[in-house]
């Protein structure tokens, strides 16, 4: 089928399943790697756009601001490209450069808060964002708070209800801003009412409580001091699991060097803790996982072996595990 703009390309991602051990559950990854932009977040950074237009909010020629990790800031760069807005994506240096080369591959202005380090600066991205939307009468798409975010994961799960019917048990995914997990899953409940929603978060994050510290998975989970966003809805979501940067990396690298799967960071950690729960239920249960990027972003970091090494990130229990899970 012909299509006339790249963002009708958007949606319509297959599902992979894993080569799990005899008498696992099934584990199945909606590889949303497959969109344009190589990510799930394309998927709300159009609807952002969409529901902006639609309430007058945003006008031709006009000027979007986001405060991004990277892959909200790429999908929102395409759609700016592709509809003829400014984009200024306000960034810091936790992401890596990819992301942001890939932004302003795609014509965006980069606004770097991050200073010399390359920790998390959400709170002073946002701020940042939110200034520059003030200043210049721009339109700020506040991912964390804006419902047009869980919004545009609707067809993601009518995706999969036409694949699967209702024959779905666990719904697992990423929580940053939590609009993925909580727009699909909350679309997904409506047809299945006994649905578990699990989010997982990397170790450190505070979205599920706990102590914040420090971690390498990039575009998921809130650091210690910056606000939880409004779209972490903790009544739809079952269960709230953290996941370590060495669970989550030796994960993405163990699928690509074995299976040929390359997929982000944080997706590895969100496959890692299927797997485990697939350990505890039968055959017969199915166990769907958000895939929210593929691992072409982070050949510098989680498949760098120097990169790995110096982050003291490398765990043979782990890849012992994975072993033990997979065929």
């Amino acid at each position: 089928m012909i299509k006339d703009r790249i963002s009708d390309l958007i949606g319509n991602t297959p599902l992979l399943r894993l080569a799990v051990r005899e008498g696992m559950g099934n584990v199945l990854l909606k590889m949303e790697q497959y969109n344009p932009t190589g990510t799930a977040k394309i998927r709300m950074a159009r609807n952002l756009v969409d529901e902006a237009e639609q309430q007058g909010l945003l006008q031709p020629g006009g000027w979007l601001v986001e405060s991004t990790s990277g892959n909200t800031g790429i999908g929102l760069a395409l759609i700016a490209a592709e509809r003829g807005y400014k984009f200024s994506a306000v960034v810091d240096n936790h992401s890596c450069s990819d992301k942001q080369r890939s932004m302003q591959a795609y014509g965006a202005e980069l606004v770097n808060v991050g200073g010399d380090d390359d920790g998390l600066a959400t709170a002073e991205r946002d701020a940042t964002a939110e200034r520059l939307a003030v200043d210049h009468g721009a339109y700020w798409t506040a991912q964390h708070h804006n419902r047009g975010n869980p919004n545009g994961y609707r067809p993601l799960a009518r995706e999969l209800t036409d694949a699967l019917g209702e024959a779905i048990h666990y719904l697992y995914g990423a929580v940053g801003t939590g609009g993925s997990l909580c727009g699909t899953g909350r679309t997904l409940r409506e047809r299945i009412p006994d649905l578990t929603i699990v989010g997982v978060e990397p170790r450190g994050s505070v979205v599920f409580g706990g102590p914040g510290a420090p971690y390498y998975q990039s575009g998921t989970g809130t650091p210690e001091g910056a606000a939880i966003g409004d779209l972490v809805d903790y009544d739809l979501i079952d269960d709230g699991i953290k996941v370590t940067d060495a669970e989550a990396f030796e994960t993405c690298r163990y699928l690509a060097r074995r299976y040929g799967i390359l997929v982000g960071g944080s997706a590895g950690g969100v496959i890692y803790k299927a797997l485990e729960r697939a350990q505890t239920v039968g055959p017969q249960t199915t166990i769907v996982v958000l895939v929210c990027d593929g691992g072409e972003k982070y050949l510098d970091t989680v498949f760098n072996d120097d990169w790995m090494a110096a982050a003291g990130l490398f765990d043979a229990h782990i890849v012992n595990r994975l072993a033990s899970m997979l065929r």
